[in-house]
């Protein structure tokens, strides 16, 4: 999701990797271990057993999170584009600091960019599901319909709880998270998608088509998941829904990409 950079705190980690500047929000941690506790509960069988399946956790969207941000930067990095990347509450940004001799200058080029994080997320989905399913190991697939249909419920469970949850995780965090960024809602990716794709095919005022897509949208996922009890999803997409609407009252959106 693309928003703005959040600010440095006296506990951010900060280091390189394949030469790309990464900086860790302090907020991060305590952000993501409450928004996993639940989750952690219901599987163990004490607390302290709670605690560990919550490191687990912690482990898990970090890496998750940095695999989809490197997948935009590295993007970047193919258009002749240098950047850094910020990881924050649950989230993260692809920041462009320069541009080289060409540059994500062309729409196509800001479509694939915007792609490359979902993407990376999802490969790394197929690899555990491809794992588990040749060691002869049910999947626990977040998608209950799709994980039948596909028969990705058969075979033995992982062998320990902590298998299970390592595989539920990343499964949770690199199917459920990107295909969500994936609908249609500046900022986030898939609606940077969507703009970037108008653009392409030259269509006039691409920005203000995907904002009112994004309103629709965005207003329908902030409903639904009030229906479904899904307070922190509901107030998300009632927030981006509000910026599309914002978007398109002001005619530019309040977000930054690279232009």
């Amino acid at each position: 999701m693309i928003l703005t950079q959040p600010q440095p705190t006296p506990l951010d980690l900060v280091f390189r990797l394949w030469g790309i500047p990464v900086r860790v929000s302090g907020w991060f941690w305590p952000v993501t271990a409450l928004f996993g506790w639940g989750l952690c509960q219901a599987l163990a069988r004490d607390p302290r057993e709670a605690l560990q399946l919550l490191v687990l956790w912690e482990v898990v969207v970090f890496v998750s999170i940095v695999i989809h941000e490197m997948g935009h930067a590295l993007a970047y990095r193919a258009f002749g584009q240098d950047c850094q990347v910020v990881v924050y509450q649950l989230g993260g940004l692809a920041i462009p600091v320069s541009w080289g001799r060409r540059g994500a200058r062309r729409p196509i080029e800001r479509l694939l960019v915007a792609a490359a994080g979902p993407a990376a997320q999802l490969a790394v989905a197929a690899i555990v599901v491809g794992t588990l399913r040749a060691a002869g190991r049910s999947v626990p697939f977040p998608i209950e319909a799709v994980g039948e249909r596909l028969g990705l419920h058969e075979g033995a469970p992982p062998a320990t709880l902590f298998g299970f949850a390592v595989a539920l995780f990343i499964l949770q965090v690199n199917v459920l998270w990107p295909l969500i960024n994936l609908l249609p809602v500046p900022p986030l990716d898939g609606g940077q998608i969507v703009r970037e794709g108008l653009a392409a095919l030259a269509i006039d005022g691409a920005a203000g088509i995907a904002a009112g897509i994004g309103l629709f949208v965005g207003g329908a996922m902030a409903w639904w998941s009030w229906q479904q009890g899904e307070l922190f999803m509901a107030m998300m997409f009632a927030s981006l829904a509000m910026s599309c609407w914002q978007t398109l009252q002001q005619g530019r959106p309040p977000w930054t990409r690279a232009q």
